[in-house]
């Protein structure tokens, strides 16, 4: 399937995606700093705002229709720059990686699908708090890239699971233990948060799982695999068997015809004199005439 999308729609993917992502987090931080020189905050005619996006208010004679857009500038930490450039950082490699290793089609199918799932879930969320101005502007804040950057590190855990990195640059950890640390905090925030952070969480993060179902293995709990495998045990079942059921016997004398599950008190031995893989019990192993 994944093939066949590339093929078709292939010639439309944007190399180097984290780039252009990086290179807008730049232009929200000088928006947000340039706020102490004009005295204008920017910031808050950039959010995922959907009342501003649906109706003309603040003066615009038209619809803030570009917020649907422009939300991916607000810079995940605006007010901690150094924390911010180190995140800014960190995200660009895991994602320059994940490019690297699926391919830039894939790529731009999973960041674009975690926004446009992000887009789509403040919607839901603004028709069920009641579509007014105050709930919208609050919520505009939630909505951000914040969990769309931990499905890139997600994807990237679950691809390099046994990558170490330096937390903090001094404490060494696996990828994997990371993942499972943050997994564990979202599980918190999903089972104390309310409707609204629920609908924030799953949205951005929904790109991550469906990947993460795509990649498991489901053939061997398919229907007709699971008929196959039982249709395989039956024949081997009835594989040495001798008209009445039981396990299969690994020594049986040549003379006697005892077995190891007959007589498991018996000791069974080939014979190196016999020409041939002729086994014999202890008691016919010495006495035996050896076969030529």
């Amino acid at each position: 399937m994944w093939d066949k999308l590339e093929r078709k729609f292939g010639r439309f993917a944007i190399p180097r995606l984290m780039n252009y992502m990086i290179g807008g987090y730049i232009i929200g931080y000088l928006l947000h700093f340039g706020r102490y020189i004009t005295g204008v905050d920017f910031l808050t005619y950039l959010t995922l705002d959907p009342y501003q996006i649906i109706h003309a208010t603040n003066g615009f004679p038209i619809p803030q229709f570009w917020r649907i857009i422009s939300w991916l500038l607000v810079p995940p930490d605006q007010n901690h720059l150094i924390l911010g450039i180190i995140m800014m950082i960190f995200y660009w490699q895991l994602g320059m990686v994940l490019e690297r290793t699926w391919g830039v089609f894939r790529f731009n199918v999973y960041i674009f699908g975690g926004i446009i799932f992000t887009i789509i879930g403040a919607f839901i969320l603004f028709a069920l708090t009641g579509g007014d101005v105050t709930s919208s502007y609050a919520m505009s804040y939630a909505f951000t890239t914040n969990y769309i950057n931990l499905s890139i590190f997600l994807a990237f855990a679950l691809c390099y699971p046994d990558m170490q990195i330096m937390l903090y640059f001094i404490i060494p950890i696996k990828m994997k233990w990371l993942a499972l640390v943050y997994a564990a905090f979202i599980i918190v925030d999903l089972a104390t948060g309310g409707a609204g952070d629920r609908i924030v969480i799953v949205s951005s993060l929904l790109n991550f799982a469906i990947y993460y179902l795509s990649t498991r293995d489901y053939y061997r709990i398919a229907p007709k695999e699971r008929k196959r495998k039982a249709a395989f045990k039956r024949a081997y079942g009835n594989m040495g068997k001798s008209g009445s059921s039981g396990p299969i016997p690994k020594h049986k004398c040549c003379i006697c015809g005892r077995t190891d599950i007959t007589n498991p008190e018996l000791e069974f031995r080939f014979c190196s004199k016999c020409n041939g893989n002729y086994e014999y019990c202890q008691d016919h192993l010495f006495t035996h005439v050896h076969k030529s």
